[in-house]
């Protein structure tokens, strides 16, 4: 997917510059909706079908996304779409949410867990995770129930395991050496 990644980059870093000078929130939630309407496959088939025009394919998505696009969103759809580039859409969300993150100093957390967290533990879990992360986190629950217990976290590109299936595997290297 490196691919992918590559051929985003430059226009999430267009979009960052635009959208600073704007409304960051309102342009965050439309790129959002439309990586959800645009990674639709009956939609992408649709679009690569030679005898659907430019326009077509922009009022098709543009009549799915819930909220009405500003200029901004219009414009990164119309480019997207003359470049072939609509199958990228949903990266160009997701590099762009890393930019707006980082501007705002917040990273994303991706928390697994073996059950179910409650919300007072969840922001307890959080707090603590930010101290040893040393920023805000926005955290994101997922239930992974082959970690038998404890949970994984991911922040970026660093990982805080102390699940129970990663202190097996960590036994069962020492016991074998």
């Amino acid at each position: 997917m490196a691919e992918l990644a590559t051929l985003a980059r430059p226009y999430a870093e267009a979009l960052f510059q635009v959208a600073v000078k704007g409304d960051l929130k309102q342009i965050t939630a439309q790129v959002e909706a439309l990586a959800a309407v645009t990674a639709d496959a009956q939609l992408r088939q649709f679009a690569d079908n030679p005898k659907a025009t430019p326009e077509q394919v922009m009022d098709v998505i543009a009549s799915a996304v819930n909220t009405p696009l500003n200029d901004t969103a219009k414009n990164l759809l119309s480019t997207v779409i003359a470049n072939g580039r609509l199958t990228v859409l949903p990266e160009i969300a997701a590099q762009f949410h890393v930019l707006v993150n980082e501007r705002s100093g917040v990273s994303d957390a991706q928390v697994f867990s073996a059950f179910e967290i409650a919300p007072e533990q969840l922001g307890q879990l959080v707090k603590t995770l930010e101290k040893r992360f040393g920023r805000k986190l926005n955290a994101i629950v997922q239930i992974e129930p082959e970690l038998i217990g404890g949970i994984r976290v991911v922040v970026g590109d660093e990982v805080l395991d102390t699940s129970v299936k990663a202190r097996l595997e960590q036994m069962k290297v020492a016991l074998a050496a």
